[in-house]
């Protein structure tokens, strides 16, 4: 985390904050990546318009950032495909038991004060350190 700046840090989380408050006003939904990817699976859904642009602009922003000259650092991956397709099913088995992902929960869900994704974020975080303690620490990852 090098490259922290605070006020980097403060444009996107009032730039997240803003997106979730704008998609709760406009079509009374949370902005939960997970259950608006999940709806653009469901063939019976019939609300496909804004789930499209709402995935596409997360696609489309961090690529337009780069076209317009903002340097960002190429992911760090798992030298694996095994280790990364495991971890994406892990992530999906994770988010269906826990009712919804880190931003359902940790951005809509804490902001409305429900005690069901206070505690989910809790075990969230609880769990990102314990994985990290072990993979970092432990395995020396």
């Amino acid at each position: 985390m090098a490259n922290f700046t605070p006020v980097s840090a403060a444009i996107g989380g009032v730039l997240i904050g803003l997106s979730a408050v704008l998609l709760m006003l406009s079509t009374g939904r949370v902005a939960g990546i997970t259950g608006i990817f999940g709806g653009l699976l469901n063939l019976r859904s019939e609300d496909k318009g804004w789930r499209i642009a709402f995935i596409a602009g997360l696609i489309l922003a961090p690529v337009i950032a780069g076209w317009i000259g903002y340097d960002m650092a190429a992911p760090k991956l798992p030298a694996s495909w095994v280790v990364i397709v495991v971890a994406g099913l892990l992530v999906g088995f994770g988010t269906r038991l826990g009712g919804g992902c880190t931003s359902g929960h940790g951005i809509c869900g804490i902001a409305r004060l429900s005690p069901r994704s206070i505690a989910a974020t809790i075990v969230f975080i609880v769990t990102a350190v314990i994985t990290v303690a072990i993979t970092h620490h432990m395995l020396g990852g």
